[in-house]
């Protein structure tokens, strides 16, 4: 599955998630994206999984019939996410 991790979480989550293809916006080329033209250009690369930790993305952007999942993480805190993974 092709993962990808918005900017607002921590990086080092990518080397926690085994079995996939995790990349970073950064690493697309895609970092200041706005929210919308971000969820697009990851659909059409392909992604399966959008991570988060973008608490308002729901409020920003119309999800209805994304064809990619995301996951809104609670917190973008390191120590947080590690401890609970």
């Amino acid at each position: 599955m092709k993962i990808i991790l918005d900017e607002s979480v921590p990086q080092k989550l990518r080397l926690l998630v085994e079995g996939h293809t995790v990349v970073t916006t950064w690493f697309q080329g895609w970092s200041g994206l706005t929210n919308g033209k971000l969820l697009n250009a990851a659909e059409e690369a392909g992604f399966a999984l959008f991570i988060t930790a973008d608490q308002e993305l729901s409020y920003q952007q119309n999800l209805k019939g994304r064809k990619m999942a995301l996951v809104v993480l609670s917190t973008n805190n390191w120590d947080l996410i590690k401890a609970n993974i």
